[in-house]
């Protein structure tokens, strides 16, 4: 057992602990192509998650949340979606309980697009119910990845994509048990503008279930966005500690 799951602690367990802060992983269940499995966001996430704790002291992390706003790739099967307003309002649920019970250090961990805008409508929605709660959001662990590694890491579209290169080469990484890529298929939607936002539904940028090409993706690229993505939330909480999460003019 790992003493910094929650859900895996007894009563008596959390009493003596010293856990000052908390990570949520937030993702997904979603069709994501015919190579990787429904729960890849919330693995991915998931795992991070568990990876920054296992070098960040007093960091309990908590059951994920395995549902998100999917309702834009629900033509493909099988996808559960929750609405917006109900996610945003598990996540406010969720950390106004953290609060409650004196954690105000809170970071998330999102592993799916859909989930961005819910994020930002609780997290700042919180913040002002609660001004001395520190929360940190990762909200795009696919992009940060690709700035963390060197450029040229990736062969095609900077290894973006739902269940594309970058998100399957991860899951090699990770739960490569759970990956068929024999199956492994996708389209680069490189008809999209650059700046302006197309509110698209999935099945309007892809027959796969995916998109950029995840048949490029390999282990060893996904060890490299694992690793850099754990030292990069380790240095950040670290050094948050460091400062006693003091930013700004506070």
């Amino acid at each position: 057992m790992q003493g910094f799951l929650l859900d895996q602690l007894t009563g008596h367990q959390y009493e003596k602990s010293n856990f000052d802060k908390a990570i949520l992983a937030v993702g997904s269940t979603e069709n994501h192509g015919g190579h990787l499995p429904h729960g890849t966001d919330t693995i991915v996430s998931y795992e991070i998650a568990k990876e920054v704790a296992k070098q960040v002291d007093n960091l309990l992390v908590l059951p994920p949340i395995t549902y998100g706003m999917s309702e834009h790739y629900s033509n493909f099967a099988i996808t559960l979606s929750l609405r917006s307003e109900t996610l945003i309002g598990v996540i406010k649920d969720i950390l106004q309980s953290l609060i409650k019970h004196g954690i105000e250090r809170i970071v998330i961990m999102n592993g799916h697009d859909g989930n961005i805008a819910p994020l930002e409508i609780a997290t700042r929605e919180v913040k002002v119910l609660h001004p001395t709660v520190k929360i940190a959001v990762l909200e795009a662990w696919w992009v940060t990845a690709g700035r963390l590694l060197p450029p040229g890491t990736f062969e095609v579209w900077d290894g973006l994509g739902h269940a594309g290169e970058g998100e399957t080469s991860i899951m090699l990484a990770l739960k490569p048990e759970l990956v068929e890529m024999e199956y492994a298929k996708g389209r680069v939607p490189d008809d999209l503008p650059d700046e302006m936002q197309i509110k698209w539904l999935f099945d309007e940028l892809t027959p796969f279930g995916a998109t950029g090409d995840p048949s490029k993706a390999t282990l060893e690229k996904g060890r490299k966005m694992k690793e850099v993505l754990v030292e990069y939330i380790i240095k950040f909480i670290k050094e948050m500690d460091a400062r006693d999460w003091k930013y700004g003019l506070v």
